[in-house]
Protein backbone atom coordinates (compact mmCIF):
# COMPACT_ATOMS: atom_id res chain seq x y z
CA UNK A 1 0.00 0.00 0.00
CA UNK A 2 1.31 3.43 -0.92
CA UNK A 3 1.29 6.04 1.84
CA UNK A 4 0.42 9.70 1.37
CA UNK A 5 4.10 10.50 1.91
CA UNK A 6 5.13 8.08 -0.87
CA UNK A 7 2.59 9.64 -3.22
CA UNK A 8 3.80 13.13 -2.34
CA UNK A 9 7.42 12.11 -2.90
CA UNK A 10 6.55 10.66 -6.33
CA UNK A 11 4.72 13.86 -7.25
CA UNK A 12 7.78 15.84 -6.11
CA UNK A 13 10.07 13.90 -8.44
CA UNK A 14 7.56 14.14 -11.32
CA UNK A 15 7.35 17.93 -10.93
CA UNK A 16 11.12 18.25 -10.70
CA UNK A 17 11.55 16.18 -13.85
CA UNK A 18 9.38 18.53 -15.91
CA UNK A 19 10.95 21.69 -14.45
CA UNK A 20 7.93 23.12 -12.62
CA UNK A 21 9.91 24.33 -9.63
CA UNK A 22 10.16 27.95 -10.72
CA UNK A 23 9.03 31.22 -9.25
CA UNK A 24 7.13 32.11 -12.41
CA UNK A 25 5.05 28.98 -11.94
CA UNK A 26 4.43 29.84 -8.29
CA UNK A 27 3.36 33.39 -9.13
CA UNK A 28 1.05 32.08 -11.83
CA UNK A 29 -0.50 29.58 -9.44
CA UNK A 30 -1.16 32.22 -6.78
CA UNK A 31 -2.70 34.54 -9.38
CA UNK A 32 -4.80 31.71 -10.82
CA UNK A 33 -6.13 30.90 -7.37
CA UNK A 34 -7.03 34.58 -6.83
CA UNK A 35 -8.86 34.70 -10.16
CA UNK A 36 -10.74 31.45 -9.56
CA UNK A 37 -11.76 32.57 -6.08
CA UNK A 38 -12.90 35.96 -7.42
CA UNK A 39 -15.01 34.13 -10.04
CA UNK A 40 -16.51 31.94 -7.28
CA UNK A 41 -15.03 28.82 -8.82
CA UNK A 42 -12.88 28.06 -5.74
CA UNK A 43 -13.97 28.55 -2.16
CA UNK A 44 -11.71 29.11 0.85
CA UNK A 45 -11.64 25.37 1.63
CA UNK A 46 -10.29 24.65 -1.86
CA UNK A 47 -7.61 27.33 -1.48
CA UNK A 48 -6.64 25.76 1.87
CA UNK A 49 -6.33 22.34 0.22
CA UNK A 50 -4.08 23.87 -2.46
CA UNK A 51 -1.89 25.51 0.20
CA UNK A 52 -1.76 22.22 2.13
CA UNK A 53 -0.64 20.37 -1.01
CA UNK A 54 2.11 22.93 -1.59
CA UNK A 55 3.21 22.77 2.07
CA UNK A 56 3.31 18.96 1.89
CA UNK A 57 5.47 19.14 -1.24
CA UNK A 58 7.90 21.63 0.26
CA UNK A 59 8.14 19.68 3.52
CA UNK A 60 9.20 16.56 1.57
CA UNK A 61 12.42 18.43 0.80
CA UNK A 62 12.94 19.69 4.37
CA UNK A 63 16.55 19.59 5.49
CA UNK A 64 17.05 16.87 8.07
CA UNK A 65 18.31 19.48 10.52
CA UNK A 66 14.82 21.03 10.69
CA UNK A 67 11.94 19.43 12.49
CA UNK A 68 9.56 18.39 9.70
CA UNK A 69 6.41 19.47 11.58
CA UNK A 70 7.86 22.88 12.45
CA UNK A 71 9.22 23.35 8.94
CA UNK A 72 5.85 22.53 7.38
CA UNK A 73 4.13 24.96 9.75
CA UNK A 74 6.50 27.76 8.74
CA UNK A 75 5.90 27.00 5.06
CA UNK A 76 2.12 26.99 5.58
CA UNK A 77 2.31 30.38 7.36
CA UNK A 78 4.32 31.82 4.47
CA UNK A 79 1.82 30.42 1.97
CA UNK A 80 -1.01 32.08 3.88
CA UNK A 81 0.82 35.41 3.59
CA UNK A 82 1.54 34.88 -0.12
CA UNK A 83 -2.03 33.95 -0.97
CA UNK A 84 -3.37 36.86 1.12
CA UNK A 85 -1.10 39.28 -0.74
CA UNK A 86 0.79 40.20 2.44
CA UNK A 87 4.13 38.91 1.16
CA UNK A 88 5.54 39.34 -2.32
CA UNK A 89 7.12 36.40 -4.11
CA UNK A 90 10.72 37.53 -4.27
CA UNK A 91 14.07 35.92 -4.72
CA UNK A 92 14.48 32.41 -3.36
CA UNK A 93 17.40 33.63 -1.24
CA UNK A 94 15.31 36.32 0.43
CA UNK A 95 12.55 33.82 1.22
CA UNK A 96 14.88 31.14 2.59
CA UNK A 97 14.23 30.10 6.15
CA UNK A 98 16.64 31.77 8.49
CA UNK A 99 17.59 34.49 5.97
CA UNK A 100 18.59 37.77 7.59
CA UNK A 101 18.03 40.91 5.49
CA UNK A 102 21.15 43.00 4.99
Amino acid sequence: MTTAYDKQKKLHFDLTNVGLRAQATAVGLVQLCHELKRANVLDEAAIDRIKDAIADEVSVTAPRSLAAKGYRGEIRTRLDRLFDGEQQVGSADAMALGHQPE
